[in-house]
């Protein structure tokens, strides 16, 4: 089922649209709707079908009630009269435009791709000077998914933790519309307690052949209790492997990813390793089983040591006392990434898939 919607003034919707107007918050019996829409506004300009008229979505969420799945979004933004700055996040508050601009009489459409699960595809707006004209929904099992597994330095962020972020977060962000990105990577988690609680079986049923599965543990790994613990020397590779086979089974590529590093410097300003015998296992597993390998660790290491000491801290979730609302006290994380430090990583991660050349991956890159 396609879904459409036409935002902004109240009156006639275009052909095969439904009207929304600052009015429609979220209800369950209709399916759609704002959510925190208390600052929606809207306007008209011209009597044009969809593009005429539009809503002015600041700082809210338009939520539909959708199947599980990949969906391809058409949406257009713009102004007859004005020029307009929008940004948007999608469901696990993955980035999709940041700050895209348009001059006045310009309407763009742009088209991106989603994957659901929880039933419901959210679009949260931001920005200077957002607007929604029109909405498309068109569901499309056929995309390519990108499976991520992982811990919190990957995954989407939860309610509360705002700016903490993960680079598989800011992955989409660098996708056409022709790969959805799946995010299944918690906190928390190492190779072996992801397992545990059944989350690779959720990828294998879900993956099918041309996807691909990126593979980031090592973290957690680390940490003593048994649920999480594995031994470079000896279990942490097979706990990799299974996450490997999982993908060969679907005929998809699996993609092993070394630990992105902590901010850990010695007094000469180099980073101090923190992962030791855990990268050198995964690079070995790449090599052993032919498996594609992005390294992260290595990656990161280079850019955190050009940056430096006091430079990085932009990168990871350091702040002040009363810098960021969800950590009034402050806060000096050297593992996790603020927004902008998540979206250098996840820009790392895509120099990996031009350099491994992974078709048709490095294709559908912006």
């Amino acid at each position: 089922m396609t879904f459409r919607f036409d935002f902004g003034t109240a009156g006639a919707a275009g052909e095969n649209y439904r009207k929304v107007t600052p009015a429609d918050g979220y209800d369950t019996k209709q399916g759609y709707g704002f959510v925190n829409g208390a600052q929606v506004s809207a306007a008209r300009r011209s009597g044009e079908a969809l593009t005429g008229d539009f809503c002015i979505p600041f700082d809210a969420s338009f939520v539909v009630d959708v199947p599980d799945g990949n969906y391809i979004v058409n949406l257009a933004i713009g102004d007859e009269l004005a020029p307009t700055c929008t940004s948007l996040k999608t469901n696990g508050e993955r980035l999709i435009l940041k700050d895209r601009r348009t001059v006045e009489g310009q309407i763009a459409w742009e088209k991106f791709s989603v994957n659901v699960r929880g039933g419901k595809l959210k679009l949260r707006f931001g920005g200077l000077a957002p607007r929604v004209n029109a909405l498309e929904i068109v569901p499309s099992p056929e995309l390519i998914t990108l499976f991520l597994a992982g811990d919190s330095t990957v995954t989407d962020p939860r309610d509360g933790i705002f700016p903490q972020s993960g680079w598989g977060q800011m992955l989409p962000y660098y996708f056409r519309h022709d790969v959805a990105v799946a995010n299944h990577a918690v906190g928390g988690r190492s190779s072996k307690s992801f397992i545990g609680e059944g989350r690779l079986d959720v990828i294998k049923e879900e993956i099918k052949e041309g996807d691909f599965l990126f593979i980031q543990f090592g973290h957690n790994d680390q940490k003593p209790d048994e649920p999480r613990f594995t031994d470079p020397a000896t279990t942490y590779k097979p706990y990799l492997m299974q996450y490997v086979e999982v993908a060969r089974s679907a005929n998809a590529t699996p993609v092993l990813i070394t630990s992105v590093q902590r901010r850990h410097f010695d007094e000469a300003g180099k980073l101090k390793d923190t992962h030791g015998a855990y990268l050198d296992a995964v690079r070995e597993l790449a090599r052993e089983e032919g498996v594609a390998l992005i390294d992260l660790a290595e990656k990161s290491k280079r850019l955190y040591e050009e940056l430096g000491p006091e430079e990085t801290k932009k990168l990871l979730l350091w702040g002040a006392p009363g810098e960021w609302l969800n950590y009034s006290s402050g806060v000096q994380d050297n593992t996790h990434f603020q927004e902008y430090g998540s979206l250098r990583i996840a820009e790392l991660v895509v120099q990996g898939i031009r350099e491994l050349n992974l078709m048709p991956l490095t294709m559908y890159l912006r």
